[in-house]
Formats: structure tokens, sequence, C-alpha cells
């Protein structure tokens, strides 16, 4: 399985940069999955009025929401990225957001200063709105996700780090 994180501020296209990698990847016959970190206080699934919110204050600690066309496992904390990803055994995974793994990825930005500002020694390129003013930035590409997809993945398949785990 191979890692890719697009990561950048709110914004300025991550969500965008994802969904189109992930299209193209399965496009060129690839399995995808997907890990989308949010950092959102309020944020959850398991709403305390649905049944999965009654199971969880009865005290169980996951919850598995069943349905005709998914299953959701609910945890009551937060995982690790490794605990995360040793459920996904797709050829690609793309992970949108800050999670904490150290491997190649694609900075979004609206400027150079939110560019330097996320980019590490694991950047392989930039995109995002920034994408509609550059093509290169500090030696490294800048890849519009709306109108050069082909030219992103391609980026993504030859630097897109092997996880084992």
């Amino acid at each position: 399985m191979k890692i890719i994180v697009i990561k950048g501020y709110s914004k300025t296209g991550k969500t965008t940069v994802c969904t189109s990698v992930i299209s193209e990847l399965a496009r060129r016959g690839y399995s995808v999955g997907s890990v989308k970190d949010i950092h959102f206080e309020g944020f959850t699934l398991d709403n305390e009025n649905e049944d999965t919110g009654k199971h969880r204050k009865a005290g169980a600690s996951t919850v598995t929401a069943l349905g005709i066309y998914e299953t959701d496992i609910m945890y009551g904390k937060r995982l690790d990225i490794k605990e995360i990803l040793s459920h996904y055994d797709e050829d690609f995974v793309v992970c949108e957001g800050g999670v904490d793994l150290s491997c190649p990825n694609i900075v979004t930005g609206k400027d150079k200063q939110q560019l330097d500002d996320r980019r590490d020694e694991n950047t392989i390129g930039f995109s995002g709105i920034i994408a509609e003013e550059l093509s290169e930035y500090d030696g490294l590409p800048v890849i519009n996700a709306l109108t050069d997809i082909g030219a992103l993945v391609d980026l993504t398949e030859k630097n897109a780090a092997e996880y084992d785990g």
C-alpha cells in the first residue's frame, strides 16, 4: 500500500486536490482508500439521539453501524494513524489533513507564506489555489488539480511511500 498526504490551510483546495487524485488513481485501475483528518471539536457521527449514541451512552466503547451498503465502526477515542491504516489494504491511501505520519506530501495554499508554513522535508509538490498563479515554487512543481490532474497523479505514483505498518 502506498501513502500520500495532502495538507494545507483550510479553504486552500485540499479536498478538491484529494478528490481529484482519488478519482484519477481509481480511473487508472488502482484501489484507493482515504483518511480525512477533521479538526472540528464538535464533529461526531455518533449522535446521542440516534441508536449508536444510545449504545455509547449505555457504555459501549466501540459501536458499529451496520448498514445495507456500508459498515461504520466508531471508536470512543481518536485512533493513531497507524491503527487506522491497519484496516486498509488498498493500493493507495490518500490522507487529507495533518495526519501524524512522516511520508511524501503535497501542500496546498493560497500564497507562498502558506506553502512555506506547511512544507517539510517530505513535500514533493504544491497544489490548490496557488496553482492558479505558479507552476513551480522553490524547486518543486505547483500543479493545478483541476487542469492537470494527470501530472499530479504521475507525481503521486512516482513518490508515494510504500507503507508497511
